[in-house]
C-alpha cells in the first residue's frame, strides 16, 4: 500500500502588519509632530525675536554709517575695510587672538591635569578641592575683576605686599599699568576664574572611562604618566572638544573682566574686540561721538569668530567619536 505525504501548507511571508493600522498610525504620527512643533514655537519664537531678529539688524546696521541718531546712511562694505586699514582694530584682533589662545590652553591642560589629581592623588580630599576650586567659577567676572585689580594694586595690592614680605622687592611692578605684563596678568586672571569649571568637566568624563584599562596597563608595568598620556588623554577626547570649544567662545567674546580692570589700556595693550566695540558704540573713542555702524561691524566679526569655534568643536567631536 503506497501512501502519498500530504505538501505541508504554503505560508505567505510580508511585512508585520503595523499594530496600529495604516491610515490610524500615519495620522498618529502626523499629530505627534504636530504636537512636537507647537511644544518648540514658543521658544522658536522668543528666539528669533530677542535673538535671530537682533542678529539680523546687527548686520544690517554693519553695512551702514550711523552716529545712533538721524538717518541711517547705507554705505556697504566701507565699515570692513576701514576695518582692515585701522590700527587699533589690528592691535584688537591680535590680543584677542593671544588672549583666546593661551586662555584656552591654559584652561584645558590645567583643568585635565588637576581632575586627574583629584581623582587619583587627592582622593581623600576631593571633595575639598573640587569645592575650592569651583568658587571661582561661580563669582560674577565683574566682581572678579574688582578682586583682582585691587590685588594688582601697585600700592595697596596684596600682590607687592606679599613680595615685599619676601624680599622680592625687585619683582613688585605696576602689573595693570605696563603694556609688557598687562596681557599676562588679564590672561592669568581669566585661567583662576574659569579652571575650577573645566576641572570638574574633565573629573565627570574621568569617571566615564573603563577602570579595567587602568588595571591592565598597571598589570602591563605601564607608569602613571603612561596611564595618563595612553588611556586617560584618549577617552577624554570628546570631553576636550567641548571645553576647547568653550574656551574659544570665552575668549573671543571676552568683554566684561578686561574692561573692568583696564578698559583696554594702556595703549591699547589689553583691547579686544569686545572693549573696543563698546568703545565705538558708546562714543569713548573718536571725539565722543558714537559709530554704531561700525561697531556693529566689530560685533558681526565676533560672531563668525564665534560660529568658527562651533564648528572646530563638532569637528573635534566627530572624529573623537569615529
Amino acid at each position: 500500500m503506497t501512501t502519498t505525504a500530504t505538501p505541508p501548507p504554503v505560508v505567505a511571508v510580508g511585512p508585520a502588519p503595523s499594530s496600529a493600522g495604516g491610515r490610524f498610525g500615519s495620522r498618529l504620527k502626523r499629530s505627534q509632530r504636530l504636537a512636537g512643533y507647537l511644544f518648540v514655537l514658543p521658544t522658536l519664537a522668543l528666539f528669533l525675536a530677542f535673538v535671530g531678529w537682533p542678529i539680523v539688524q546687527t548686520i544690517y546696521l554693519s553695512l551702514t554709517k550711523w552716529r545712533g541718531f538721524g538717518p541711517k546712511t547705507f554705505s556697504g562694505l566701507d565699515n570692513y575695510t576701514r576695518m582692515v586699514a585701522d590700527p587699533v582694530a589690528h592691535r584688537a584682533l591680535l590680543v584677542t587672538l593671544v588672549f583666546t589662545a593661551a586662555t584656552t590652553i591654559l584652561q584645558t591642560v590645567v583643568g585635565m591635569v588637576i581632575a586627574v589629581l583629584v581623582n587619583e592623588v587627592w582622593r581623600s580630599v576631593g571633595i575639598v578641592v573640587r569645592t575650592i576650586l569651583f568658587i571661582p567659577g561661580i563669582v560674577s567676572f565683574v566682581v572678579t575683576g574688582v578682586l583682582w585689580k585691587l590685588i594688582y594694586d601697585p600700592n595697596v595690592g596684596t600682590l607687592n605686599r606679599i613680595l615685599g614680605s619676601l624680599g622680592l622687592d625687585g619683582l613688585q611692578h605696576t602689573w595693570l599699568a605696563d603694556p609688557s605684563t598687562v596681557l599676562p596678568a588679564l590672561i592669568a586672571v581669566a585661567v583662576w576664574g574659569a579652571v575650577g569649571m573645566n576641572m570638574l568637566i574633565f573629573f565627570a568624563g574621568i569617571q566615564g572611562i573603563d577602570p579595567g584599562l587602568y588595571e591592565a596597563a598597571q598589570v602591563d608595568g605601564a607608569g602613571p604618566f603612561q596611564r595618563f598620556w595612553n588611556i586617560t588623554v584618549p577617552g577624554l577626547r570628546v570631553v576636550t572638544g567641548i571645553v576647547v570649544s568653550l574656551g574659544l567662545l570665552n575668549g573671543f567674546k571676552v568683554f566684561d573682566i578686561i574692561y573692568v580692570m583696564t578698559g583696554g589700556g594702556p595703549n591699547h595693550a589689553s583691547e579686544v574686540f569686545g572693549t573696543y566695540l563698546y568703545n565705538l558704540a558708546f562714543g569713548s573713542t573718536s571725539g565722543a561721538l558714537p559709530q554704531l555702524g561700525y561697531a556693529s561691524a566689530f560685533s558681526v566679526l565676533v560672531m563668525v569668530l564665534c560660529i568658527l569655534a562651533v564648528i572646530i568643536q563638532m569637528a573635534i567631536t566627530r572624529r573623537a567619536e569615529r
